[in-house]
Formats: structure tokens, sequence, C-alpha cells
């Protein structure tokens, strides 16, 4: 999930819904020989999937720099044999195609590969201790979001179709995807312009599915949500200028530092007292102010950097609007000028109701009925929203807390001390095999 924009911690910690609707459309009966089969392999690929996630934690690359990643990635799918891999989509992403022996539709899976410049604090033989260069800063690098999590299971589920080839239904195109935390500047990367480059294209999937490991949840524990899922991800920046002089005489100038002060406290109306939070929540955060050099001088300008967070898109365009009308107008009352702009982060991942709601007899059968938790939404933001506006989506989170830890109490993802419980890579590669059966079997799918 990503950094800036950001990622999972707004999950609201610890806290799980239990939620089974009174109808949703159940899934058609796969061959359960099939189904073993898969979980026979999927079994027996565990320990070659924690020790791919363990070489990738150990050499963790930054986005658009996932050089080494894309290359284990790519020669990987080649060995299995997939009928097509292309490298530098995007950048550094890489698409394999793997044809079935049945007809079928065509299904999408996604992995995102990058890590973050968060200096690791983790004590396991594969820490990281890379570094590398982020916004022109020398930074420590890890997989402090789980990435590497996510790459791995995606090339056990490769493994797993390709060696059962003549059993698969349709195709399967497998999406590793660079850049998801974001670009320095607000670069345009990632999910975005994997879309761009028609990565949904030749042959177009009916359905896209993704994942994230989050330690909001216990190992064993798989997370879901119909609808929107988690937050769009915008940022945005204000200049006030006023006129400097001595701070004994502010009479003689135009004091931007008390005018910023009303900006902050006027944007927290903008939810408090401007928007319909019956209909969905939506946050609006003030996280730098910087102005002046010493404290007896008035500065000429003081600037705000902020973000906010909604998950509805009339919302968010109100809310842009508002930003700017709240600090041109505070400022304009002090006799100053307010420079106001915004950067357009991620959209709404939103998960596709029926979609969502077909694969929970799958979510069941893989997690069983304990396993299967609905969760809250998360002001956290995801690029994978992208592909959910061009076809059916659906997201889901894996836990991976230990099972004897209170998730409430775990470093939350992009935390230096962030940590998997490996287990879950399992339950993940499970539950994305699980559902390309599925969903290729079924003849009543949405």
């Amino acid at each position: 999930m990503a950094g800036l924009p950001d990622g999972a911690g707004g999950l609201r910690r610890g806290v799980e819904f239990a939620f089974v609707p009174a109808e949703f459309p159940m899934n058609a009966p796969v061959e359960p020989a099939l189904i073993a089969h898969l979980e026979a392999r999927a079994a027996a690929l565990e320990s070659q999937v924690i020790a791919w996630r363990r070489d990738l934690h150990a050499h963790p690359e930054l986005g658009n720099q996932e050089v080494r990643t894309a290359g284990i990635v790519a020669a990987h799918l080649r060995a299995l044999g997939l009928d097509e891999v292309r490298e530098g989509v995007a950048v550094t992403g890489v698409v394999g195609l793997l044809k079935g022996a049945l007809p079928g539709p065509c299904i999408a899976l996604r992995a995102d590969m990058d890590a973050l410049p968060v200096t690791e604090e983790v004590d396991v033989p594969f820490a990281s201790k890379a570094r590398a260069q982020w916004n022109g800063e020398e930074v420590g690098t890890m997989h402090a979001c789980g990435h590497d999590c996510h790459v791995a299971i995606l090339m056990g589920v490769a493994q797993v179709l390709a060696q059962s080839r003549d059993l698969l239904a349709g195709s399967v195109k497998f999406i590793f995807q660079p850049a998801e935390e974001g670009l320095p500047g607000y670069a345009k990367g990632g999910a975005r312009l994997m879309v761009e480059e028609a990565v949904l294209e030749n042959p177009r999937p009916q359905a896209i599915f993704g994942l994230h490991v989050i330690s909001a949840l216990n190992a064993g524990k798989i997370g879901y949500r119909p609808g929107a899922m988690m937050a769009s991800t915008d940022n945005f920046w204000i200049k006030v200028r006023g006129r400097q002089t001595h701070g004994a005489m502010p009479w003689l100038g135009a004091d931007p530092v008390v005018a910023s002060a009303q900006v902050v406290l006027g944007l927290q109306t903008l939810v408090s007292r401007q928007l319909d939070i019956m209909h969905e929540p939506a946050v609006v955060t003030v996280g730098m102010i910087h102005g002046g050099v010493r404290e007896n001088i008035i500065p000429d300008e003081v600037e705000l950097r902020g973000t906010f967070r909604t998950f509805d898109e009339n919302q968010r365009e109100m809310i842009r609007e508002r930003i700017a009308d709240t600090a041109t107008n505070i400022a304009c009352s002090c006799h100053m000028k307010a420079e106001v702009g915004t950067t357009r982060g991620y959209p709404v991942t939103v998960n596709d109701p029926k979609l969502t709601l077909w694969s929970l007899p799958t979510l069941t059968r893989v997690g069983g009925d304990d396993g299967v938790v609905h969760v809250p939404k998360t002001g956290g933001g995801e690029d994978f929203s992208y592909f959910q506006k061009e076809i059916p989506g659906v997201f889901y989170f894996i836990g991976i807390t230990p099972r004897d830890k209170d998730p409430a109490q775990a470093p939350a993802n992009h935390s230096p001390h962030f940590y998997v419980d490996e287990s879950g890579l399992l339950l993940g590669l499970r539950l994305l095999l699980n559902l390309v059966a599925d969903y290729a079997a079924d003849p009543g799918k949405p």
C-alpha cells in the first residue's frame, strides 16, 4: 500500500467484524479432484515460496528500481514455459500469460514489487541492509509493507498453475507491478502507467484479483469488503503570503503564521461541518507547517502541506474545491493572499460488490468459517484501484501477525519493525489458486 500516497496503517487496528450476507451468489462447485490437486501442489511449494520471500526481503528495491526483482520474476516465468513473458512494462514491470488446455475466461492476478525508504529494525537473519537513492538522498530500504510476500506468492501461483496447465480452463495473466508506493515528485508510474501501456489488453481479463499482507489481522485470517475498501489519496499544499516585519511590531507587516493557524482550523470544518459523514467518512490532515527562521521575525510566507482521504468521488471533488476556498478566503480576511495546489493521488479502491460476494464461498473454503473477516474501511490507499476502474476486481487482506499476538499492538505496515508470520504466505497462495479455479469453472460468475 502506497507510501506517498500512503498505505495500510489506516485500518482500524484490531477491529474485526463477522459478516455473512443474507443472500449472496454461490459460485459453482469445482471438481474436488482439481481443488485437491492445487492444494497439494501449494502445500508442497510452501517452503520454496518462503525462501523466495526471504531472498527478496534481503534485497529490497525502491519504485522503478526493481531490476533484480524483475529479473528473478521474468526468469522464473520463462522457466515455467509461460506462453508470453514481457519485461520493462511501466519501467520495470513484468507480465506473464499462461494459456490453459481448456476453454475459459482470462483472469488477471497482480503483485506489487517495490520496497520503501525505511531502515529495517527487525532482528531476522535475512533483514535488509540495503541502501538506495530516493528523492536525492541515500536511504535505507526495506520491504516494510510486505510486497516481497506478494511477489513470492504470485511466483508460487504461476508455478502451480503452469504445472497444472492440462487442468486449467482459460488463461491467467500475471502482473508484477513496480512503484505501488509512489515516486518522488508525484511522478506517474505503477498501476496507472501499466494500464496506459495496455497491460489489460491482448487478451483483456474479465476480472482481476489482488491481495495484501497486513499486520492488522492475525495469520490465518482473510479480510474482505464489498464496495469502497481503501480511500483515495490526494495531497495539497498552501502558501500563505504575508509581509515580513519585526515580531515586536506586527502591525507594520502581515503575519502569515497567525493566518496559517486559522487556515488549519478552518480546514477541520470541511469534514466536521460541511461534509455528510453519514454518507461516507473523510479525513483532512495538515501534516507539515513551515515558516520563519527565528523567533522575533514575522516571515513573509508560511507553507502548509497535507492530505485528504475520501471514499466517494463527489466528496473528493468537493473537498478539493473547498480547501482552496477556505485557504484563500481566510488569507483574504487577514489582508493576505494564499496560493493553493492539490496533487491527485490514487482513486478509491472499490471492490466489485457482486464479484466480492461471489467469492465468499471460495474464501470460506480456503480460510474456514473462523478465518474470513469483513474488515472496516481503511484510509490507506492502493493503486490496484486503477485496474479496478478498467475491469471488475477484488482486493483482499491476508493476516500476518502471529496468532498469539494482538494485531492492535503489532507494528503497522510501513514500520521499520514490520514483521511477517510467514504462514500467511501459504494462505495467500491457496486463496489465489482457488479463486482462479472457481472463477474459470463458474458459468454464472458476475
